[in-house]
């Protein structure tokens, strides 16, 4: 009788816990038992194993086999445990050493004649991999995702046989190498491009400095998804932990990037998208689009034409940052630090307050449109532009030409140095302030307090919408580096904000 204990991760939301393999060959008549919470894919691996480690010229020991995949409350899914239940075999039949198990954890799914298959969701479990300071064997089809790490912990491996021959020391596994153009730190849009409407472009660097919502709304053909399309480019890039995150939450949905990127993602989910394929669900739960834009941007086009559940389930996570997805027998937690930017018409027909197209809409069509989107929602957006058709050329420079739009690279600037202020300040973007650290960094004078208290009566402000506010007209001293906020600064902040009888107005 002989006991192996072979090493490798499940997957549980972003996480990837360990997932310990003991195999067990004792009497009993031959057989082959695989107990620990397992899914139909898990329970068909019997076969497999057993036909790989036959192909592969070994004997598949005529005992009764017990594989236990510990903790056995962890759901266990996928053939991601193939190659680590035959090395647990071949190993507790006295077929391969167990001196170096310990170093090594397997990820894989065998095919019938031993070769290695690759397997999904692979980057969360190589993260934990290199973080309990052991070496990941992967199947080699794995290497674009397994090289996206740095000093990547991962060793390539196309066949079983490979992998024997690293145990007995015979033979050494390549490790895992980035392909040419592996990282990209670009974005191709540019603000340079957008001509025009100053004071959308205004709000979109206060935007970008504080991590602030913003609402657009405008006629057709005035910019708007132009406008958020390039938030990303004047973004501070991703660090290496952030652009790991978003690789990582992509790997859940299997959409594995080319590349590491450090550009801010940019989501843009059809107005047509289910609750589910917004916020996350289906079972096992998967990330949905507000996940895939961790450290990004959430773009909502056509806001009013989202379903009413999509855009509530929205509320929560903007606030908490993180989305729980609760099932009869899963629940996981992702992350959800995005910046929501949403486009809406100022009608259905689009044309409202158009001075060149009438508007064709009824009263009772206004109405409806207006009542598609909730108070609470409106009050998290922290910016509202109302952007109208104007000219695109700019006023004439010294030299009697056009004035070129500044480019991305130059707004950047300006962002990356208020973001640098505010984290030697407090250490977070300005968008998660609260608390005493509003009240401490937010600070007004009499004359400051009054106009704040003016204008939470006129526009009919909640304390949230007071306090975003606050936190707005701090980005706006932020960017004109100063250290206090002056009544200028607030008086900007007030003047993006969406009114509270946004519905009402536009009847």
């Amino acid at each position: 009788m002989a006991l192996a204990t072979v090493y490798t991760r499940g997957s549980l939301s972003v996480s990837a816990p360990l997932v310990t393999v003991e195999v067990h060959a004792g009497r009993g008549l031959p057989a082959l038992l695989i107990v620990g919470l397992i899914e139909t894919a898990v329970r068909e691996s019997r076969e497999r194993v057993r036909a790989a480690i036959a192909e592969s010229g070994f004997e598949f020991p005529d005992h009764r086999v017990t594989v236990s995949l510990a903790p056995a409350e962890l759901p266990k899914a996928g053939g991601r445990f193939d190659l680590a239940i035959a090395i647990g075999i071949l190993v507790a039949s006295r077929q391969l050493p167990h001196e170096a198990l310990g170093d090594y954890e397997f990820f894989g799914e065998l095919g019938l004649d031993g070769r290695l298959r690759p397997t999904h969701s692979l980057l969360p479990g190589l993260v934990a991999t290199e973080t309990a300071g052991r070496r990941a064997v992967v199947p080699a089809a794995c290497n674009r995702e397994a090289a996206l790490l740095k000093n990547s912990p991962a060793l390539l491996a196309g066949h079983l046989l490979e992998v024997v021959g690293l145990l007995r020391n015979e033979t050494t596994l390549p490790a895992a190498v980035s392909v040419p153009g592996c990282e990209s730190n670009e974005c191709a849009a540019d603000l340079k491009e957008v001509r025009g409407q100053h004071r959308a472009r205004r709000a979109l660097e206060i935007a970008a400095a504080g991590g602030h919502n913003l609402l657009l709304v405008g006629p057709p053909g005035t910019g708007k998804t132009m406008l958020a399309s390039r938030l990303p480019g004047v973004l501070p890039a991703l660090s290496d932990a952030e652009a790991i995150d978003v690789a990582m939450l992509q790997s859940l949905r299997a959409e594995v990037p080319d590349r590491l990127s450090h550009v801010p993602p940019f989501r843009a989910p059809h107005h047509s998208a289910s609750t589910a394929a917004v916020v996350g669900g289906c079972s096992p739960p998967v990330p949905g689009e507000v996940s895939l834009a961790h450290h990004g941007v959430l773009f909502l086009d056509e806001l009013p034409e989202f379903s009413r559940p999509a855009l509530e389930a929205l509320r929560e996570p903007l606030e908490s940052e993180c989305i729980t997805v609760a099932r009869a027998a899963h629940r996981a937690v992702f992350p959800a630090r995005v910046q929501l930017v949403a486009a809406m018409n100022p009608c259905p027909c689009g044309f409202a307050g158009d001075p060149v197209h009438a508007c064709s809409c009824s009263p009772a069509q206004l109405r409806r449109y207006g009542t598609r989107i909730s108070g609470p929602l409106l009050d998290r957006m922290d910016l509202a532009v109302a952007l109208s058709r104007e000219p695109p050329a700019t006023g004439p420079t010294r030299e009697g030409h056009a004035s070129e739009p500044e480019s991305s690279a130059a707004v950047r600037d300006r962002v990356a140095a208020a973001r640098a202020y505010q984290h030697r300040r407090q250490g977070f973007a300005n968008r998660a302030l609260g608390g005493r650290d509003l009240a401490r960094h937010c600070r007004l004078d009499s004359a400051g307090q009054e106009l704040l208290n003016s204008a939470a009566n006129k526009l009919a402000l909640s304390a949230r919408g007071c306090d975003r506010a606050l936190r707005v007209a701090r980005s706006i001293a932020d960017l004109a580096g100063e250290a206090t906020v002056a009544n200028d600064h607030l008086a900007e902040a007030l003047g993006y904000r969406p009114p509270a009888g946004l519905r009402q107005e536009r009847v």
